[in-house]
This record gives C-alpha cells, sequence and structure tokens, in this order.
C-alpha cells in the first residue's frame, strides 16, 4: 500500500483548503483501493469524521470533498460541544461496485497509518458492516454495533432525531409552534438519515413531498408513509411547501436552486448545503430561515463521540456516558440553533455566519487538554 501526506502548499488553488493539518493519499494496487484522509484541525482533540465512498469523477474531485468534509466536521465537533477535532476520509469507487471487504480493510490499516489523530466512522457509501471490518484493523474506528440501551452503534438514526428536533426549532421560530402537524415539507434524498426523518415527520402529521434516485426507497416511502408525493429529483426543488429539507449530497443550494425555492424554512442532514457563503446571504434575502448544516446533523457524530469517550475510558463530560444522557445532548441541538438565529438576528448576519462564527471561538481558542487515545 502506497501512503504519503500531499504538499499542502500546491492545495492553495483549492478555495476549500483552509490550513488544513495533513491531506493523506492512500492507494492500493491489490485491493483497487483510491482514498484520502483529511485532518483539517485537531486543537480540541483526535479528529473525528466519517468515511464516504462515492464515485468521485476525479481525484481532484475526491480531495476538494475531503477538504469541505473534514473543515465541516471541525466546526461541527466544535459547536457541539465535543472534544474532538475534525477528519474526514473518501474512497473512490461505487459503494455497490468496488466495495469488497479486503479494500476496507485496506482503508483500516490507512487510518492506522495517523496513530490515533484520525477516528472515522460511518458516513455515505459505508455502513456498521465496514466499520466492524476495519476495527480488525485500527483501534480507531466507531459507530460499532453495541446493544440497544448503550452509545455508539449506527449513527444514523441519531442524526434524523436530531435534524428533526433541529426542524422543529426552526419551524417554533418562525411560525411560533413547534408543531409540524399540516406543514408541507419537500425532502431531497431517502437515505438511511432522510428516511428516519421523513418516519419522524409523517408520524407527527406533516405533508411530504419526496424525491431520490432509487426506486426501491420510494417504492417502500410510498408504502410505509401513505399520502406522500414523489416527484423527480429535478422538480423538488420548486416544490411549494414551508421547509425543504436537503437530505442529499452538498452544494444543493446553488445558483440554480435558489431562484426555485418557494420555502420559509432550509432544514436539512445534507453536509455542505450552501455551494458557496453567498448562497447564505440569497437565502436571507428571500426571507428563508436556514438551519446551518453542520448544526443540525450534530446528532451521528455526538453518538459516536460517546461510544469514543466511553472505549478509551475518559469522559470529558460534566456527566455519566449513557445512552439517555447522549440523547439529551443531541436534544440540544435546536436550543444551539435558536442561539444562533438570535446571533443573527442581533448583528444583521446570517446564520451560517453566525454559526461559523462561534464555532471558530470555541476550536481557534488557546488548546487545552483534552480526551485523547
Amino acid at each position: 500500500m502506497n501512503i504519503k501526506d500531499l504538499d499542502l502548499s500546491v492545495l492553495s488553488h483549492f478555495v476549500d483548503y483552509d490550513g488544513h493539518e495533513t491531506i493523506r493519499r492512500i492507494e492500493d494496487a491489490e485491493t483497487g483501493l483510491l482514498a484520502f484522509i483529511g485532518v483539517h484541525n485537531g486543537n480540541l482533540g483526535p479528529a473525528l469524521g466519517g468515511c464516504r465512498m462515492f464515485a468521485y469523477d476525479s481525484e481532484e474531485d475526491a480531495i476538494r470533498d475531503v477538504l469541505r468534509l473534514s473543515r465541516g466536521m471541525t466546526y461541527k465537533n466544535a459547536l457541539a460541544g465535543l472534544p474532538l477535532g475534525g477528519g474526514k476520509s473518501v474512497i473512490i469507487g461505487d459503494p455497490r461496485k468496488l466495495k469488497t471487504e479486503a479494500l476496507i480493510s485496506a482503508v483500516g490499516r490507512a487510518v492506522e497509518s495517523l496513530g490515533g489523530r484520525y477516528i472515522t466512522a460511518e458516513d455515505s457509501g459505508t455502513n456498521e458492516h465496514d466499520m466492524i471490518t476495519m476495527a480488525k484493523e485500527t483501534s480507531y474506528v466507531v459507530g460499532l454495533p453495541s446493544a440497544a440501551d448503550s452509545v455508539g452503534g449506527d449513527p444514523s438514526p441519531v442524526t434524523a432525531y436530531g435534524v428533526f428536533k433541529g426542524l422543529k426549532a426552526c419551524v417554533a421560530r418562525r411560525y411560533g409552534s413547534d408543531s409540524v402537524k399540516g406543514l408541507k415539507v419537500a425532502v431531497q434524498g431517502l437515505g438511511a438519515v432522510g428516511y428516519a426523518l421523513c418516519q419522524y415527520l409523517h408520524g407527527e402529521g406533516a405533508i411530504l413531498t419526496v424525491t431520490d434516485v432509487r426506486e426501491e426507497s420510494l417504492s417502500r416511502a410510498r408504502s410505509e408513509m401513505p399520502g406522500l408525493t414523489v416527484v423527480a429529483p429535478d422538480d423538488i426543488f420548486a416544490v411549494e411547501a414551508n421547509v425543504f429539507a436537503p437530505c442529499a449530497l452538498g452544494a444543493q443550494i446553488n445558483d440554480q436552486t435558489v431562484p426555485q425555492l418557494k420555502v420559509d424554512i432550509v432544514a436539512g442532514a445534507a453536509n455542505n448545503q450552501l455551494a458557496t457563503p453567498a448562497h447564505g446571504h440569497q437565502l436571507a434575502d428571500k426571507g428563508i430561515l436556514y438551519a446551518p448544516d453542520y448544526v443540525i446533523n450534530a446528532g451521528g457524530v455526538i453518538c459516536v463521540a460517546y461510544e469514543y469517550c466511553q472505549r478509551i475510558g475518559k469522559n470529558p463530560f460534566s456527566h455519566d456516558i449513557t445512552r439517555a444522557n447522549m440523547m439529551a445532548h443531541v436534544d440540544k441541538i435546536g436550543t444551539t440553533l435558536e442561539t444562533i438565529f438570535n446571533i443573527a438576528d442581533a448583528r444583521q448576519i446570517t446564520t451560517a455566519q453566525a454559526a461559523d462564527e462561534r464555532a471558530e471561538a470555541i476550536f481557534r481558542a488557546p488548546k487545552k487538554a483534552v480526551a485523547q487515545g
């Protein structure tokens, strides 16, 4: 296996490069693995972020994504009140065609090569079984199976729960009540998180319009959540609704989609929803309340952070590490959003700017002792 750290000076042309500590390229001819691991900032502790597998068109696209995603994890972990920095890994390839046990094992060895500076977990294109495979090669992996009443396990359901709580906080901010009964919600993407979010919304009486590129996901949704409407992927942006919930890939709020939006709120699970910071301003100009993505989708990382701290036997929290306390931590996502909305209103800045500034004040503070692996 060929592992090398990229020369950071040559990454400066990427707009998403932000003083990253390490971008590591991993190639393994035997398994067909080509991947990148990015560590953005470790001031608060080891960098935690999931492993994504996607059919990127080029290495440059993969590098751009690992830069964006690892930076986002730094901000997410800081605002979630976790003793962790931000990192991410991306594997180039279609997980339905190229993923093998041997390839995932090689990823585990690559994670181990960073000696604890980076901790991985599930993300788009990887799952709990993959984490089990990686765990045979490295101890720096979370999202492993656990008892129903304990911390850890697949973080997707916890992410969905946190997005649901955050969405309700947005609804309360805009309409004065957090009830979603009778509200129209357009959901883009019915992956593990998007589907679970729809189940929460449907269970409380929201009127759903959904889209996905996978017919099997749409068929399941029609069967299990009667009354929802399905539209083509390109049509979801123009749906007239109260809330648009992007739960697929990033950069879906862009020059082409913002003019189409007919909603009061954007609140979803996707990472890096804004194609550029300018699109946060465009949403604000249209009077659309935006829930910064790394704030509202922090439930999953809170889940695996508790798992990691429990495993290493160090508790940085003011309470015991239990599932009940972990879920109570996720419940605070709504409160964090409310704080950000108040800052944005008071200073007349976008909610994205308010979130960034608050996160930076945390992770750029003088380094202190934190939980380490």
